[in-house]
């Protein structure tokens, strides 16, 4: 793989989503918040790499990566009119899918092509897979947080604008009520993310955005947390209530410790 090929790549990715575009501004929201998203996440796993002095040839595959990894959402949206694979399916295999019909990726090796789809398909797992190679193992945890650090920014700026109508797609259709759940709030003191299936509320997405922390993995990535206090702003949205701000209380510390190195 070369610049050429990751050229030839980003034409695709921006010719295949003008195509979803649509005469219905409401629909195109969505459609545009996800490429905008993709273009993020891009800029975000290059600052990862240059932070951890990634080669000039890892960081082609990582952007490679990080352009195709939401790939699926825009077939999601068009189909299921929802970004909840809950309610729809795996965005993640969705996109696999779409890209192997089209050939994405052709220009590359096979071995380029396993750890592509191998990050691709684990970017919005529970967990990453045992046993596999240590090297795209550090692929699928160098996504996982590029990914996550843009999703705390599109979140956020959505929370601190939100009005009429309400994006029900970035709230995954969850009631907005002052209610939030006692096993989520467990997840968060457990030092781990909450699963999916367990949100009964928007405001116990939101802690499961703050426990987002416990999966974070290099240095940098926690120091972009902190410099953009992504933890503080979402807890600023949440019930004030002691449970809640002990909870929050414990991811902010543990941030601090790993932002250290």
């Amino acid at each position: 793989m070369n610049k050429k090929d990751l050229a030839t790549l980003k034409k695709w990715f921006a010719d295949y989503v003008a195509a979803y575009y649509t005469d219905d501004p409401d629909y195109n929201r969505s459609i545009r918040l996800k490429e905008e998203h993709t273009e993020r996440v891009c800029r975000n796993i290059l600052m990862l790499g240059n932070a951890l002095d990634v080669s000039e040839y890892d960081m082609m595959l990582a952007e490679t990566m990080a352009l195709f990894h939401d790939i699926g959402r825009f077939k999601q949206y068009a189909v299921y009119g929802t970004f909840s694979d809950k309610a729809s399916e795996n965005h993640a295999r969705l996109g696999l899918r779409q890209m192997a019909v089209n050939k994405v990726l052709s220009v590359c090796t096979q071995e380029e092509k396993r750890t592509i789809t191998k990050a691709i398909a684990y970017h919005n797992a529970v967990a990453l897979p045992l046993g596999e190679d240590e090297r795209r193992l550090f692929f699928m945890r160098l996504v996982r947080d590029a990914d996550k650090l843009d999703i705390w920014k599109v979140v956020l700026d959505y929370y601190h604008t939100r009005g009429e109508p309400r994006n029900k797609a970035l709230e995954l259709g969850l009631p907005d009520g002052p209610g939030y759940s006692q096993k989520i709030l467990q997840a968060l003191h457990e030092h781990r993310i909450a699963l999916i299936r367990d949100l009964e509320t928007l405001n116990d997405f939101k802690l499961l955005q703050i426990g987002w922390v416990f999966d974070l993995n290099f240095t940098p990535s926690f120091q972009a947390v902190q410099r953009h206090k992504f933890i503080q702003q979402i807890a600023a949205t949440l019930p004030q209530s002691k449970k809640i701000a002990a909870a929050v209380k414990e991811a902010e510390a543990y941030v601090r410790l790993k932002a250290e190195g």
